[in-house]
């Protein structure tokens, strides 16, 4: 359904050192970097056929996170879960909404762990046994 998903940042070498670590744990490598027609740098990392990219506002105003989003990241194990997470918090994230683990809800058992990039964004790792 998605061809990508873009997030702002105050920052860049800051989110570049954040995702190159948290996506690394999924298997993404190293982002393509771009510039803008405006001089704003962009990163955008391509993993399985997706494309997940930083940039900065090429508006020229502070990036900010939005308010009830989130973006959530397919993990293979429930191990992987954890190891996003841990990633994710050695490298400037924040741990919220309670230690990873299994959850089950509306949608059955999930392994998942919330975390808030250094920009704000909150991102969740998630595995859905099957």
């Amino acid at each position: 359904m998605f061809n990508h998903v873009m997030v702002g940042t105050n920052d860049i070498e800051r989110s570049k050192r954040f995702y190159d670590a948290v996506l690394g744990v999924l298997g993404a490598g190293e982002p393509v970097r771009n510039q803008s027609a405006t001089g704003h740098t962009r990163l955008f990392y391509r993993h399985e056929g997706s494309t997940f990219g930083v940039t900065e506002p090429i508006n020229g105003e502070e990036a900010n996170y939005a308010n009830g989003g989130t973006l959530g990241f397919k993990c293979s194990s429930a191990e992987q879960v954890r190891e996003f997470h841990d990633v994710a918090v050695a490298h400037g994230g924040t741990s919220i909404e309670g230690p990873p683990g299994l959850r089950e809800g509306a949608m059955g058992a999930l392994h998942l762990a919330y975390v808030r990039d250094p920009d704000g964004h909150k991102l969740c790792a998630i595995y859905r046994p099957k």
